[in-house]
């Protein structure tokens, strides 16, 4: 099947289409109609997104190419070498594009007050200054070195800023080695003027001479190292005579720090000669080792440099600000847990709160009817309220059993602390599967009422993370359907027992039947024909098996809408293949996150909310779990959400059949999905507040009352 799709030519390569993405994130770091600040994070989420991307993606690729030369990807027919050169072709452009963003807005700040400083230009009392900061706080925290016979090349970590300098004494080159300490701040504010900065390395890099003072300093410039972070867990890790699951973990994370090198990044021209010590070194060549002219080579700082600004220009140049509202469908201060018993309820974050769901796992963790709470969790916050609260529930005698995926990439390390921590409350900790991520969001509370027991689930397409549910776009089923939560029940007993294979009535579950159902869902929909009608909202489209049947069901006369806000392999609009499928793209304010599946229309329709994505990892190599919407107000919610996309005409960009990204036709009113949403939130929160709060029946006064509450 894969040589016919090929010569369809419907089909990209996965990693060019991520190229694209991450493309049009940078394309709002280059939008004057983003306020300043924002424009500047955008260039900090571009950075940081191309740095995982190296680390995993390209890591991967470095990987395959040196063990399996002739294995082709399944969409683009190339191989991995392939792929690496095209990538590196790709990116060398968006360096370009960034650093034209960057002296842009950099240039613009500076005109408002919020000015970075170069060594040349500081003024003679802040150079007395920076020679004091130098001397006082940064020199005593230095560790230089130089690489000669005697001193061995070093380990440089990844993504840690260093300054190479090419030296020389009596003759002989050296290299000389500094790096940027991490106890350092990354920006250092003068004194009088705090909105006057330079960065720690443009000061380092000046006073390399003074460092390095017994040598001739012939170049210099900021280094920084990408390394493959693509650890595999084998089977031999996960094996039960061999120990603790979390101990291995660790051991992996230290093994990550030491990788191979996969890209090079300096922050000015430097000669061959010089060069050729990066290329030998890291065991590089040209085509990776990037240069950044103007943009330093990490910007993380830019979240925190309006702090320096006085407030009302502060606000001027960020996004109004926004404070995720009570949920539409929850009365303020109404229990969600007891509200949950009634109705179908959905939150929908980061236009609403967060709040309430963790209040409802507080209440139950001090409910008396409440006997166990199970859940699944893929990445916390750092600091988890979530966390506390399940503790507190296994401290008070419930059934807590907690499901912690340690090989979330990059959250490993929060992870293992977290599931400690949890342990010692009391709760039952399971990890994932030797082959299979537990990606799934659900949690599950079960109730005994009357001598009756009841569940309560959640299921989501979003982490329980306090601190992403005000950045990502996510929903949320809260619901007391029993048949939902007979399968949540043995969803979770089947992972306690290592079974993959349970059989579920309402539930999707991957990698067993979530894949299959999606693609009958799909079939009914073909034998409709003209009449058919797929509604898809995701964050990428990989699988090559849905690929096939989304061009099946273009080809029946199906009308296919898809939001996808990353990586589509599939190309729409290619004649005889695809011409019924539209992809839009909406990158934003918020990361869209959430993931929708709509299958036909009016009384036919069937919804599902899901953690996964289309990709062949979520169908496939995962646990992912997608939920059926029968409740109408729910349903009614997501089609507002989706309306809302469907109609943008600010940040939507739709996919053409050559793999570009277009802007919609300008309109006389344009739609921002985002901006609408979030004004929506604020006038239904409007709405709740002036209803009265529901009063408690007289058997929960009694309640109170013997408790004490």
């Amino acid at each position: 099947m894969t040589q016919k799709i090929l010569e369809q030519g419907y089909t990209q390569n996965r990693e060019l289409s991520w190229l694209q993405f991450n493309a049009r994130v940078l394309a709002e770091a280059e939008d004057e109609n983003v306020p300043l600040l924002e424009r500047f994070k955008f260039l900090a989420i571009f950075t940081s997104n191309l740095d995982e991307f190296f680390m995993i993606r390209v890591g991967s690729l470095c990987d395959m190419a040196a063990v399996d030369k002739e294995h082709t990807d399944s969409k683009s027919g190339l191989t991995a070498k392939e792929q690496l050169h095209l990538i590196y072709k790709a990116v060398e452009p968006l360096y370009a594009r960034r650093d034209a963003a960057f002296s842009d807005v950099d240039s613009k700040l500076s005109a408002i007050g919020l000015r970075r400083l170069t060594m040349d230009s500081l003024a003679p009392d802040e150079q007395k200054y920076i020679k004091r900061y130098f001397k006082d706080i940064i020199a005593p925290v230095l560790s230089p070195q130089i690489v000669d016979s005697h001193h061995p090349f070093p380990h440089l970590e990844g993504k840690v800023l260093h300054i190479a300098a090419l030296l020389s004494h009596k003759k002989t080159e050296r290299l000389g080695l500094l790096p940027v300490p991490a106890s350092l701040p990354p920006v250092v504010f003068l004194p009088e003027t705090p909105s006057r900065y330079i960065l720690t390395e443009d000061i380092l890099l000046a006073y390399a001479d003074h460092v390095f003072e017994m040598y001739d300093v012939l170049e210099k410039t900021v280094l920084c190292v990408t390394r493959n972070a693509d650890i595999q867990v084998d089977d031999e890790t996960f094996g039960v005579e061999g120990g603790d699951f979390r101990k291995k973990m660790e051991k992996l994370l230290r093994q990550r720090r030491r990788m191979a090198v996969v890209r090079v990044e300096i922050n000015r021209p430097i000669s061959d000669h010089f060069k050729e010590h990066f290329r030998s070194r890291f065991e590089v060549s040209d085509a990776q080792i990037f240069l950044s002219r103007t943009a330093p080579l990490k910007l993380g700082y830019a979240f925190s440099l309006g702090e320096h600004l006085p407030e009302k220009k502060r606000a001027f140049l960020s996004d109004a600000p926004f404070t995720p509202q009570q949920p539409a469908m929850l009365s303020a201060g109404q229990s969600l847990l007891k509200a949950a018993l009634q109705r179908d309820i959905l939150l929908s974050y980061p236009y609403e709160s967060m709040e309430p769901f963790l209040q409802m796992i507080r209440e139950a963790a001090n409910d008396p009817a409440v006997l166990a709470i199970r859940i699944t969790i893929y990445r916390l916050a750092s600091k988890a309220k979530l966390v506390e609260y399940l503790c507190a529930a296994a401290e008070n005698g419930k059934d807590v059993t907690a499901l912690i995926e340690l090989r979330a990439r990059f959250d490993e390390q929060n992870n293992i602390d977290w599931s400690e921590r949890m342990e010692e409350a009391g709760c039952k900790i399971i990890y994932g599967f030797e082959d299979y991520k537990v990606h799934s969001k659900i949690c599950l509370i079960t109730r005994r009422e009357r001598g009756a027991v009841r569940h309560i689930t959640q299921v989501g397409t979003g982490n329980y993370n306090e601190k992403t549910a005000k950045q990502y776009t996510d929903v949320s089923l809260i619901t007391a359907d029993e048949r939902i939560g007979q399968d949540a029940g043995a969803f979770f007993n089947n992972m306690a027992l290592g079974n993959l294979s349970g059989r579920y009535s309402r539930l999707f579950v991957a990698p067993t039947s979530l894949k299959n159902n999606i693609l009958a869902l799909m079939d009914e929909q073909i034998a409709k024909g003209k009449d058919g009608y797929i509604l898809l909202k995701f964050n990428s489209l990989t699988d090559i098996d849905v690929i096939a049947k989304l061009r099946e069901a273009s080809c029946a006369g199906v009308t296919v809408e898809m939001i996808v806000r990353g990586i589509c392999c599939l190309l729409p609009g290619v004649p005889g293949h695809t011409e019924n499928i539209t992809v839009t793209s909406i990158v934003g304010r918020f990361l869209e996150h959430s993931r929708i599946y709509v299958f036909g229309r009016g009384d036919e329709e069937k919804m599902y909310i899901s953690s996964a994505d289309l990709m062949t990892r979520n169908t496939e190599r995962r646990v992912e779990i997608a939920c059926p919407i029968d409740d109408p107000a729910v349903r009614t919610r997501l089609h507002d959400i989706l309306y809302a996309m469907q109609h943008d005409t600010v940040k939507a960009r739709v996919l053409q059949p050559d793999g570009t990204y277009c802007k919609k036709p300008a309109v006389q009113d344009p739609i921002c999905a985002q901006d609408l949403l979030m004004q929506q939130a604020i006038e239904n929160a409007r709405k709740q507040a002036a209803q009265p709060a529901p009063h408690p029946g007289f058997l929960e006064k009694i309640r109170k009352w013997f408790s004490g509450s």
